[in-house]
């Protein structure tokens, strides 16, 4: 292991707060009892939940040169894996924040 600069220690700090967000989303979506707004938090705490995957992933690259997607899918399919994920979370965010956004327009 080599020594943590200041973009890694961001990293890191990352996690916490990913795992708090998405503990809060599908707690309000679970309040919400589904409806417009809490299906628009459900599909931003799976977003929240890919983004995770994602960040961790590129922990593990940073600190131990392990890239889990490599490793569980292989070259070239673990990047085309990455890439999708990464596709995903944009577009689950973005379906959920359309479907609060249009809900709070009406």
């Amino acid at each position: 292991m080599h020594e943590i600069g200041f973009a890694q220690w961001f990293g890191i700090l990352e996690l916490p707060f990913l795992l708090v967000c998405i503990y809060y989303s599908f707690k309000t979506s679970q309040t919400l009892k589904g409806g417009v707004f809490g299906t628009g938090m459900i599909y931003l705490a799976w977003g929240f939940l890919v983004m995770a995957v994602g960040h961790l992933s590129l922990q593990l690259i940073s600190f131990f040169n392990l890239d889990i997607f490599d490793i569980i899918f292989d070259q070239p399919l673990g990047k085309v894996v990455w890439f999708i994920a990464l596709m995903t979370t944009w577009c689950l965010s973005a379906i959920g924040f359309y479907k609060i956004y249009h809900a709070s327009k009406s």
